[in-house]
């Protein structure tokens, strides 16, 4: 699993289908109210809502809870202001994380998001103590049947920095400002992404070879990844990817 930072990029979620769905949804929602209210309905003009808004669809959100979204993140339908809070720390074995939530209340989540750290054997830190261990990167997935050649020759063209084998899938990476022009000329390549999104990747990572305290880890960071106003939990962990099976399963 080593440089992949994303908490959700394991697939693990517990509990009934149609609950994760649902919370799955809801996060999304949010993120496109968010992109909407930020840079406005406009998706020429706004490329973080062009982002969510192909993500929400990817996931399967109905197109109409979509446009609702847009419309009371630009004012024209009311709704919740959402602010975005990070909030970083450290998990068991000294791992960096961040977390990135939205939320109507930051005085609630940050209580409840350092209760999570407290209770699970990690422990929140101040603002930018971890944060220099992560860059924002655009992270493009695509099927693992596709030619690594095909991928380089297109996405590189169109700004791709990185490819990288991450085992059933491709990982391209790039800068946040190029992650729409390269998903654009993949799919006109006929190459069309699983996924695509902004993430925090880390620029080091720290190996935790003990079982244990991998498990430790871990758990941690699903109990905060299951939070409604967490939308995304970062780490610098190096697991190993049959550890990493073992929990999923």
């Amino acid at each position: 699993m080593s440089g992949h930072s994303k908490w959700a990029t394991t697939k693990y979620r517990k509990g009934a289908q149609d609950k994760a769905r649902a919370k799955v949804f809801a996060k999304l929602i949010r993120q496109v109210e968010v992109a909407a209210r930020e840079g406005g309905s406009d998706f020429n003009a706004n490329a973080s809502l062009r982002t969510m808004y192909q993500k929400a669809r990817d996931a399967s959100v109905p197109l109409d809870t979509i446009e609702r979204a847009i419309k009371r993140g630009s004012g024209e339908l009311e709704g919740v202001r959402y602010e975005a809070v990070n909030y970083e720390g450290y998990a068991p074995g000294g791992v960096a994380v961040i977390v990135e939530t939205l939320t109507d209340n930051r005085n609630r989540t940050g209580s409840e998001v350092r209760n999570l750290f407290s209770r699970n054997g990690g422990s929140m830190a101040e603002p930018g103590a971890v944060s220099w261990q992560f860059e924002r990167k655009g992270v493009i997935t695509l099927d693992r049947a596709l030619e690594e050649d095909k991928i380089m020759e297109v996405a590189v063209e169109a700004g791709a920095e990185d490819l990288t084998d991450a085992g059933d899938q491709w990982v391209l990476t790039c800068a946040p400002t190029d992650l729409h022009a390269v998903q654009e000329a993949l799919d006109a390549a006929g190459l069309t992404p699983v996924s695509s999104e902004l993430s925090l990747e880390p620029t080091t990572a720290v190996a935790v070879p003990d079982e244990g305290e991998a498990r430790r880890i871990l758990r941690m960071l699903e109990a905060i990844d299951d939070h409604d106003d967490v939308q995304a939990v970062h780490a610098n962990y190096d697991i190993a990817d049959q550890v990493l099976a073992s929990f999923e399963g």
